[in-house]
This record gives C-alpha cells, sequence and structure tokens, in this order.
C-alpha cells in the first residue's frame, strides 16, 4: 500500500523506529536489573503491541478500561493504579492486575480486603519533589492530590503492603537530576522501603532521548535496588514511543491576515490535544527553520486559536500538499475525539518490510454511536 494512496489524516507508526527504541529499553534492563511496564495513558494502540511485548514486563495503567486492555492484549504483568476507585472499579480488576496500587491511605484501607489473596498490593507516595516543565503536569505541585506525602504515613501500613509507586517525572531528560530524585527518595522513605518487595518509579524518563546516558541511570538502578532490596520497576510511555509515528495531513485552504495559514484536515483539539493543553508547538517534516516563506499550521476546528505551530517553509505551500507532523504518538491515539465532528485519523503501521498494515480507520458510524445508541 503506497502512502500516497492513503486518504489523510492518519497516523503513521514506523516500526523501525519503535524497534530502535526498544533496544535501548532492552540494554537499559540487562545493565540494570529493572523491569519496564509501558504506560497505556500514553500509548494504548494494542495493533503492534506484538511488536513491544518482547521487550518489556508488561503495562501499567490509570484506569479500570486500562487494566483490562492490558490484561488482555500485552500479557505480562498487569500493573493496576487509579487516582480514585469505585469500589466496583476493585472488584473488577482484582482478578486480573498482578499488582493494584491505591491513591491513598483511605481507599486502601476501604478496599483492600477486595485485593488481599489476588493482586500484590501497593500504595503510592509523593515525594515532594519532581522534575516537570509544566506545573499542570507536577506531581508534586502544591495541593497535589497523588500520592501520600511523606508527613501523612501511617507506618504500620507499611507491615502489610508489598510495594509502592512513586511517580515524579514528566519528559526528564537528564540522568542527574532523575539520581538526586532517587536519593531523596531514599533519605525520605528508606525505612519503609527496606520492609518492601517492589518499587515503581513511574514514568515520565526520557532513557531514549538522544544523548541520555544510560549507563549511569542503569547502574543507579541497580543501586538503590540492592540497597533496599526491591525489585524495581519504571513505567515509560514517551520513552518508548517516542519519534515513532506521524500525524499526516492535507493543505486544505490558505489563507492570510497579516499572517498566511495554512489548515489542514486535521486539529489540535480532537487530534493532538497535548499541543493545546501545554502550548507545545509541533514540528513539521517539510519545513525549513529560517526558510523564507512562513506559515502558521492552523487547524480545521472552528476553535480560534487551534493551531499547531508556526514555522518557515523553502517553497510556498499549495493546496492539497501533504506535511507530515512528526512525533506524534504519545498522548495522541489515546485522546482522540470528535470535537466539531471532524474525521477522525486512521492508524497504520509501516513495518521493516516495507508493508504497511492499516490498524483502525473510523467513520460517521462511529461518531454517531459515541453520542447516542438509541433515540427516547
Amino acid at each position: 500500500m503506497n502512502h500516497s494512496q492513503l486518504q489523510t489524516p492518519y497516523f503513521m507508526i514506523d516500526e523501525a523506529k519503535l524497534i530502535q527504541n526498544l533496544e535501548t529499553a532492552k540494554k537499559l534492563k540487562e545493565l540494570s536489573g529493572v523491569k519496564l511496564v509501558l504506560a497505556l495513558k500514553c500509548f494504548s494502540t494494542w495493533g503492534v503491541f506484538d511488536i513491544i511485548k518482547p521487550y518489556l514486563d508488561g503495562t501499567t495503567s490509570s484506569g479500570p478500561y486500562e487494566v483490562k486492555l492490558g490484561y488482555e492484549t500485552f500479557g505480562g504483568e498487569t500493573h493496576a493504579y487509579s487516582v480514585g476507585y469505585t469500589e466496583q472499579d476493585v472488584i473488577e480488576v482484582a482478578d486480573i492486575a498482578d499488582k493494584l496500587i491505591f491513591n491513598s491511605q483511605s481507599q486502601l484501607t476501604h478496599y483492600r480486603h477486595l485485593v488481599e489473596g489476588k493482586a500484590s498490593l501497593g500504595l503510592r507516595l509523593n515525594p515532594g519533589v519532581s522534575v516537570a516543565g509544566q506545573d499542570l503536569a507536577n506531581p508534586a505541585r502544591k495541593y497535589s492530590r497523588l500520592g501520600v506525602q511523606a508527613d501523612q504515613i501511617d507506618a504500620a501500613v507499611f507491615d502489610t503492603l508489598q510495594g509502592v509507586m512513586f511517580h515524579m517525572n514528566c519528559e526528564n531528560k537528564s540522568a542527574d537530576s532523575f539520581i538526586e530524585l532517587l536519593d531523596s527518595i531514599s533519605v525520605q522513605f528508606g525505612h519503609y522501603l527496606d520492609k518492601l518487595e517492589w518499587v515503581s518509579l513511574g514514568g515520565g524518563v526520557f532513557f531514549t532521548w538522544p544523548g541520555y546516558e544510560l549507563e549511569k541511570l542503569a547502574s543507579a538502578l541497580k543501586a538503590f535496588s540492592v540497597k533496599h532490596g526491591v525489585q524495581l520497576y519504571l513505567e515509560p510511555g514517551e520513552a518508548i514511543i517516542t519519534k515513532t509515528a506521524d500525524l499526516v495531513v492535507t493543505v486544505v485552504d490558505i489563507v492570510e491576515n497579516e499572517k498566511k495559514t495554512a489548515i489542514v484536515d486535521s486539529a489540535t483539539e480532537a487530534h493532538r490535544l497535548d499541543t493545546l493543553i501545554y502550548d507545545e508547538p509541533a514540528s513539521i517534516l517539510e519545513a525549513t527553520e529560517g526558510a523564507e516563506h512562513h506559515y502558521v499550521i492552523g487547524s480545521c476546528s472552528c476553535l480560534a486559536g487551534d493551531q499547531f505551530c508556526e514555522t518557515q517553509f523553502s517553497q510556498p505551500l499549495k493546496i492539497g500538499q501533504r506535511l507530515h507532523i512528526m512525533d506524534s504518538a504519545g498522548y495522541t491515539m489515546v485522546k482522540l475525539n470528535w470535537f466539531n465532528g471532524i474525521k477522525m485519523p486512521s492508524i497504520y503501521c509501516q513495518r521493516t518490510s516495507g508493508e504497511v498494515v492499516k490498524l483502525n480507520e473510523f467513520g460517521y458510524s462511529d461518531f454517531k454511536r459515541s453520542l447516542s445508541q438509541w433515540a427516547v
């Protein structure tokens, strides 16, 4: 199947690039002894899980449907976490989860009887320190509801817990800053960790980023594991799928109001929401920084500020021209929505053989069914 024959918008996952990240993950596991579970909140496109499964140890979730998806389509270890479980949530996931992590001591108290004898019990702790570029994504932000603060811990709970989870990073590209967090955790919580079987250090550690000091990270993880006698876990999301997929769009119009705007058949609010939420401009494969022709790459939604980026091109853009919005795997397909009734992107994977495989496509019936199944 030729790319030019595919109707935009669509996501194209590149198997070769995915494997490149996975090989780095494999090396980290071998050097450190850490186990890796894929964070489904970032990437849940299970059609490519057969590529990922040989490299990772399982999945971790942020809600009950993700638990079920990981259990059914990935296998390995299934870690279940939620900021706020209902009783029914716990009942549904306890039988299929290997580890069930509560966000608070109150939830642990209320529901542990539903879990004991089934899943390994865990509790999220908040170390009060973090590396996060924006306050919105900072687990240690003021008044954070995520995890138990050190000064609020009831020490008795650790006598009947098997593990704990920390999550305090977001796109942390520095091994040194992560090691500082490790040291802080060891000082604050070490006497508790010594009683446990496992510790998850969460996600957001960008160990596949170019130039990342992987050996330094591995050495620190191994030392921490030995010091406290625990099996360590990381929960990579972006680290596994970064730079592995493009969102391919078509220029449908060009308008001018002091600046030229190329309107494409996609929207950040519907298809690449984090671009809008975090005000982080997308990157366009065809762009040339500093070139002569300046354009806003605008969405086709009615939201006035909905745009992908401003950038430059060596030649004027034309209606009908395709653009590749790079690094569009993480927090995109898991957040797709039907805002404005815009056509949802299809999802494809290009195998290392060159074959293009369709993983999913969506139509009007999917849009209609998402809003109502029956009439009154």
